[in-house]
């Protein structure tokens, strides 16, 4: 018997509801990289990667995109305006948000047990052949960044890449599912620096001032404190 929509998911949008689902009745983005039939949410398809730079594709239901897109991403991706994953149609990027066990789950964790070892949590990205440059901070930052913009650039990092998210003309905050507060996002952020603070300080050479930069850039973007 195919799985059923889960119970208590919010509506999906008209894209998404093509996806299948996995056994537990989530939809399966159109990223995620499937392994002897079964979907493995933990790594992305690289093939598909390239072909959602290549042809402007939505990263969660693979349909072309509009003028606008959405960058669905932690605050520290705010604050260095760079994403390792591209970026999806507002409707698909919110509901990933509402839905979205590690999203809305501020708890949950990335598990690497049953991986390919050349794609465990130790800062490599979670592609077989590592398509995507720079580290990964692999915490859950317990907020979910929606970053609005009608652009965005991509650049080499190392053998692999990186995308600079272009001007956001909006900037949605959620967590658990929900609007996040100032506090959550304050309180995300205030964990997450230290893992761009430490790379800035090793690199040197005026990383450390362009990061803080970076941090007053951001600030008139996060949530109207209340």
């Amino acid at each position: 018997m195919p799985p059923t929509y889960r119970k208590g998911l919010p509506e999906r949008p008209p894209r998404m509801r093509s996806l299948p689902l996995n056994d537990k009745g989530y939809p399966v983005p159109w990223f995620v990289k499937w392994i002897d039939g079964a979907p493995e949410f933990r790594m992305m398809d690289e093939e598909k990667w390239s072909r959602a730079i290549r042809n402007r594709l939505c990263w969660l239901c693979g349909e072309p995109l509009g003028v606008w897109m959405d960058f669905v991403a932690g605050p520290m991706c705010g604050i260095n305006r760079t994403s390792s994953e591209p970026p999806s149609h507002h409707d698909c990027a919110t509901y990933a948000a509402r839905s979205c066990p590690f999203l809305t789950l501020p708890r949950a964790t990335r598990r690497d047990a049953g991986l390919p070892e050349e794609c465990k949590l130790d800062g490599a990205k979670m592609t077989e052949n590592n398509i995507v440059g720079g580290f990964a901070i692999t915490r859950n930052p317990g907020v979910t960044m929606l970053w609005t913009t009608h652009d965005y650039k991509v650049f080499k990092v190392g053998d692999g890449a990186l995308i600079h998210m272009g001007e956001p003309v909006a900037v949605a905050w959620f967590a658990e599912g929900r609007l996040a507060t100032r506090a959550e996002v304050d309180e995300s952020i205030r964990t997450g620096l230290p893992f761009l603070q430490e790379s800035a300080d090793a690199e040197g050479n005026g990383a450390p001032e362009a990061l803080r930069q970076m941090i007053e850039r951001m600030q008139p973007l996060l949530p109207t404190l209340v």
